[in-house]
């Protein structure tokens, strides 16, 4: 058994250790031991395509995402044209190359453990 675990600690989406805010959305960022944990959340009307496409500049998300869905419904489609739902109490995981979009008038609210640390930020070539 691995373990990835350095000590006990307790963080709070109360007091973010970051925010980033785009069109119809943010992201409340905390850092826990080693690692970025995400909330996002996503307004109606959000589509990643036209909410964070111009500010990453990739086709498709290229974050992966091991997401729990607290509210809302997000749509999802995947490079390779499969489409599916995510609603409340769901958990999904997600590899890279998707578009994804809030289907109704609730806001989505997913908490993100491990694709939310260079998510909505620019692109920058190596």
């Amino acid at each position: 058994m691995i373990n990835f675990i350095e000590k006990a600690a307790t963080k709070s989406f109360d007091k973010p250790d970051e925010i980033i805010c785009f069109s119809k959305g943010k992201l409340e960022l905390i850092t826990i031991g080693e690692r970025k944990i995400g909330r996002a959340t996503f307004e109606p009307g959000w589509e990643w395509s036209t909410s964070l496409q111009p500010i990453v500049k990739t086709m498709r998300c290229e974050s992966p995402h091991l997401q729990y869905h607290m509210s809302g419904t997000l749509k999802v489609l995947m490079d390779d044209g499969t489409e599916f739902e995510c609603k409340a109490g769901d958990v999904s995981l997600l590899p890279a190359g998707h578009d994804a979009w809030v289907v109704g008038e609730e806001p989505v609210v997913v908490v993100d453990f491990i694709g939310m640390m260079d998510y909505a930020k620019e692109t920058t070539s190596v």
